[in-house]
């Protein structure tokens, strides 16, 4: 056997780690853990992070195969985001390999050299004349020498083809010592030089100094904090100040936000502020910026790092403070693939690399209130808006009997009619893209259902056409119905594009803006719409919940949701808590400045106790009595879940696999003398058929994590070999938020 052997996490799905022998003339001590190695497997030749190196494989040393190339001199995640890794893995029972594959950037996955990018600049030598003897036979080098000379900076070598000079005639001045080539980064790092502000900070109000201070004072080391304010309360603000603090001290900070679309908003307000290098990590910007501003965070080039969930693995060079806004926001969670909660994983992050992390929100989860109750978080409440301006003031619009003219009832008419003829916004929520949930025949019933989902398409008039936002399956909408051949259909309900549609026809005096994922779906148009409304002018702005989050219109005085019942009548237990979260967001759009703002809710229920108790006490009221709920009905946060999905071409097939599975885990469960861990099903899911193929689920519940993951440990080992594991897709979510 040789003196040592490399195990290598592969980019692949199987639970396990890969040996290899070293590549050539690469000594053991030039090997470090995170480093990356191109490794032949099977047919083809894929990137490996180099996880541990020993002096013995159980794989025969004739089946063992050379690693090809050593591609790092040091290891591109540092040791704390290594180790990250490491527990993501085994924590949300995920392969190792495809865990470094979510952590590192597409270019470094590819093979890339995980250092910032050089450029080559083309100068003159010293004393370099175009009247050299050397250059009398020889026209285009002495002209290209000529151009070079013009340009004492250099010429990068990108510009060599616009300034018409021949690569052959550089090379040629080259050998005879008339031109020398300098290397260089492609961004230069610039130094931070002066104060960190370029605008003053604004004066904190006593809640907020409290929260400032209590964080300050814990700079030094870990410690998670949530930061409970209402909206409006001047969170950011905190933010801010403690991030000036961070900088002062030669540290970096990370930010985390839940939407792209505020990251736009984000940096703008950061790069007022700040005299700083910021970096913005998110799925719109293209692999090489990505991995640029991912160099410059490692590298200490970048002073704050501004993100969503995936930027959680940004590596810092100077680490000092995390903070995650929004952290209720169920955007934090991955839902496909490697299942981690963004969240959850900061917080581990931020004990790893021994910084205090903040988790900013109105309406705190449930999970980190609870975390704040049992002291695992400092809770620092802010329960008064900032600047003296006043809470909403909310409406329970009864609509029962009611006509409503496309989702919008005559009182909530006639308000919004108050509201523009006072030159104030209007911001109309809701919760549904499109023209229209379905599309029924008036005459024989029929509902345009999706082909391939147990799920009704949705009407998109603009485009003339029915959706089905579960799969993406579209067809044109049909000009008579495919079972009666009658001309009556019907939209039936409201979605963004009908309500936008009668806002139009009602007020045609004011710009009636639609925001949701259709309208901005195309590069700039968020922030075309955004910098309408901030220009103050009376408008109506309609949309989904992209208006919830983190958004400060201080024109908007008047709120309306068109629907609230939705949330009360959801099988998922957490229903209550999103509904009431989302109410409260999209209600501390109001009244954000010096007018007084209203919430006008429309709802069959008006008398329901939970709308009552959060119109009337408060998020935190809700909060309260939810918690108490779910202790006394054992769910999160006082259980713990892992939910197994499967999916299979045929019915039953998801289900046969999941009863084997069921089987397995029951018999561990006797074997190793496990209890306190239940298995519900298995069942089908909610959904059954998604996408064309049969679904269902098994869900496991334990009072405590321990028991769970000893079980999930050994069981999903059992679980890759059962014989209808080829013929079925599953997954395992770990702490699942959506159990659909």
């Amino acid at each position: 056997m040789p003196l040592y052997i490399l195990r290598l996490a592969l980019p692949s799905p199987l639970r396990r780690l890969f040996d290899y022998l070293p590549p050539a003339g690469i000594p053991h001590a030039g090997l470090q853990p995170g480093m990356r190695l191109r490794v032949p497997f099977g047919r083809r030749e894929v990137i490996g992070i180099l996880v541990e190196v020993v002096s013995h494989s159980e794989v025969p040393e004739a089946k063992l195969k050379p690693a090809l190339e050593l591609l790092d001199a040091r290891p591109p995640l540092p040791s704390p985001l290594l180790k990250l890794c490491l527990w993501t893995a085994q924590y949300y029972q995920h392969s190792l390999g495809d865990t470094f594959s979510w952590a590192l950037p597409v270019l470094l996955r590819q093979g890339e050299p995980a250092e910032a990018r050089q450029k080559r600049f083309w100068h003159a030598a010293n004393g370099a004349r175009p009247d050299d003897p050397r250059l009398s036979r020889a026209p285009r080098q002495r002209e290209a020498l000529k151009t070079i000379a013009q340009h004492p900076h250099g010429v990068a070598h990108a510009l060599l083809s616009q300034l018409q000079l021949s690569k052959d005639s550089l090379d040629l001045l080259l050998q005879k010592g008339l031109l020398r080539v300098e290397t260089r980064r492609s961004h230069p790092s610039q130094r931070h030089q002066g104060s960190w502000l370029l605008q003053p900070e604004l004066p904190l109000n006593q809640q907020q100094r409290a929260a400032f201070e209590a964080i300050r004072a814990g700079l030094d080391g870990f410690q998670a904090y949530l930061l409970a304010g209402v909206t409006g309360s001047g969170k950011t603000e905190v933010y801010l100040q403690l991030i000036h603090q961070v900088l002062e001290t030669g540290k970096q900070a990370l930010v985390l936000i839940p939407e792209i679309n505020l990251g736009p908003q984000t940096l703008a307000r950061f790069e007022k502020r700040f005299n700083a290098r910021i970096a913005l990590l998110h799925s719109n910007i293209n692999d090489r910026e990505r991995l640029d501003a991912w160099l410059a965070a490692r590298d200490g080039e970048a002073d704050i790092i501004i993100g969503t969930r995936s930027a959680l693995f940004t590596p810092m060079k100077n680490p000092g403070l995390i903070i995650l806004d929004e952290e209720h926001d169920a955007s934090y969670k991955q839902q496909e693939g490697l299942r981690y909660h963004a969240r959850d994983l900061a917080v581990v992050r931020a004990r790893e690399e021994n910084v205090p992390i903040l988790l900013g929100s109105a309406t705190p989860s449930l999970e980190s209130l609870h975390n704040a109750h049992s002291g695992r978080y400092g809770l620092l409440r802010l329960t008064e808006r900032a600047g003296g301006a006043q809470p909403p003031r909310f409406l329970r619009l009864d609509v029962k009997s009611r006509p409503l003219d496309s989702g919008i009832s005559g009182p909530l008419q006639q308000a919004i009619a108050q509201t523009l003829a006072a030159s104030q916004q209007v911001l109309v929520f809701l919760n549904r893209r499109g023209f229209a949930p379905s599309l029924l025949c008036h005459d024989c019933g029929w509902i345009g259902q999706c082909p391939r989902c147990d799920a009704r398409m949705t009407l998109h008039q603009r485009h003339n056409e029915l959706r089905c936002h579960h799969c993406g399956h579209t067809e044109r909408r049909p000009h008579s119905c495919p079972d009666c051949n009658k001309l009556d259909l019907r939209p039936v309900g409201a979605g963004t594009e009908r309500a936008e549609e009668r806002l139009i026809t009602l007020f045609p005096d004011y710009p009636v803006l639609r925001i949701d994922r259709d309208s901005t779906s195309r590069k700039g148009s968020m922030e075309q719409l955004l910098s309408t409304i901030n220009r103050g002018e009376p408008c109506v702005l309609v949309g989904t919940q992209m208006l919830a989050k983190g958004h400060h219109f201080p024109r908007v005085t008047l709120v309306a949701i068109l629907d609230a019942d939705g949330g009360l009548f959801s099988a998922d237990f957490r229903a209550s808590e999103r509904m009431a979260q989302l109410i409260v967001q999209v209600a501390g759009r109001a009244g954000r400045a010096e007018a007084p703002g209203k919430v006008i809710i429309q709802t069959h229920l008006a008398d329901h106790p939970l709308l009552v108790q959060l119109t009337e006490q408060g998020y935190f009221a809700f909060a309260e009595q939810a918690l108490s709920e779910r202790r006394a009905a054992g769910l999160p946060p006082f259980s713990h879940l892992a939910l197994l999905r499967a999916e299979a071409a045929k019915p039953g097939q998801a289900e046969d696999f999941l009863d084997e599975a069921c089987s397995q885990a029951e018999q561990l469960m006797m074997q190793l003398g496990l209890t306190g861990v239940e298995l519900l099903g298995p069942v089908p899911a909610p959904m059954e058929r998604r996408a064309g193929r049969f679904r269902a689920q098994l869900l496991l519940q334990a009072n405590a994590r321990a028991p769970l993951h000893n079980l999930m440990n050994t069981w999903l080992p059992r679980v890759e070999t059962l014989p209808g594991s080829r013929s079925v897709r599953w997954s395992l979510d770990v702490d699942p938020i959506d159990l659909f």
